[in-house]
């Protein structure tokens, strides 16, 4: 997380009981973990939102957060029609990940964490655009815009290499070897991953960097890549902002997103015959059953292989 979100994180928590142990909790993910500022963050509100919760019912020693608690605040997201299930997830696993915190630096005999049961999400599956849909949104810039040139190089490399908006925000002109065809990509926890670069995109990123970028570079730009109209590095937002309006030009539904261009990369990849263990490295995946799931929204690709291999076609 940037130094201002931090800073207003850490101010909230210190607020509440218990809060200095959270704040240290967050210094040993940013320090030992080795996790990406967004989780970081996403963890930190996680937390402030369950200590107003803690303060609420009178649990102002760390010794009173028993699973019981845990399983009522649960109870109390679940309630809140607001609550996406996966919200509640992901609090669980901070809530879980704070207590053994605890536990370690010994303020906690038992975490209690194996008591907690995980609340079942249905599996919902990606939502993608079409190929001609995709083309649509990447010929959306104009010519006559200032920026065409940024805007159709950002577009180009988020279908072509599958990459969040946040690893696209993070990007350096020093990871791009276009000579060879690649790029080196920073995804969750730093992990670094090599990602093929087609010719399109190569033109059109190589395009922004020949014209429009040394005239938008300034003294504190840096090496990042993408930059905005005053030279600093395009954030994570404004690529979504951007995604978002082009998409709305290009007449696409409003659900479509920068990382809807990630799913389509995959399931387009998978529908022309790519293997899914690529797929899977080139998306930065741990676990290849997230890749998986892909394979599931190509339904003509299922059509077919059904057609071919099953023996009452």
């Amino acid at each position: 997380m940037s130094l201002a979100q931090r800073q207003s994180v850490v101010r909230e928590l210190h607020s509440l009981p218990l809060g200095q142990t959270a704040s240290e909790f967050l210094d040993h993910l940013t320090v030992e973990a080795g996790l990406s500022h967004n989780t970081i963050l996403a963890y930190g509100r996680d937390l402030k939102t369950f200590l107003y919760f803690c303060r609420e019912n009178n649990v102002n020693q760390i010794s009173g957060l028993k699973p019981v608690l845990v399983q009522k605040y649960l109870c109390h997201m679940a309630a809140d029609c607001k609550r996406h299930e996966n919200s509640a997830r992901r609090a669980l696993v901070a809530i879980r990940m704070f207590l053994r915190f605890a536990k370690l630096m010994g303020h906690i005999a038992d975490d209690g964490a194996g008591l907690l049961e995980s609340p079942k999400i249905w599996q919902r599956l990606p939502v993608i655009c079409s190929k001609q849909g995709v083309l649509k949104l990447l010929q959306a810039p104009c010519a006559e815009e200032p920026y065409c040139l940024r805007d159709r190089a950002m577009l180009e490399l988020l279908y072509a290499t599958g990459m969040r908006a946040s690893e696209l925000a993070g990007l350096k002109t020093s990871d791009l070897n276009f000579d060879v065809g690649y790029l080196r990509c920073l995804g969750k926890g730093n992990k670094e991953r090599i990602i093929p670069v087609g010719r399109t995109a190569i033109a059109a990123t190589e395009a922004y960097l020949r014209e429009l970028r040394p005239r938008l570079a300034k003294s504190g730009s840096g090496m990042s890549l993408l930059l905005s109209r005053t030279g600093r590095p395009l954030s994570r937002i404004e690529i979504w902002r951007l995604v978002k309006k082009y998409a709305a030009r290009a007449g696409i539904p409003r659900n479509l997103t920068a990382h809807t261009l990630r799913h389509c990369f995959a399931t387009h990849l998978l529908s022309g015959g790519a293997d899914l263990r690529s797929v899977q490295e080139m998306l930065g995946h741990v676990d290849i059953g997230t890749t998986q799931i892909y394979t599931h929204v190509d339904h003509e690709r299922l059509r077919k292989i059904h057609k071919k291999y099953h023996p009452r076609p």
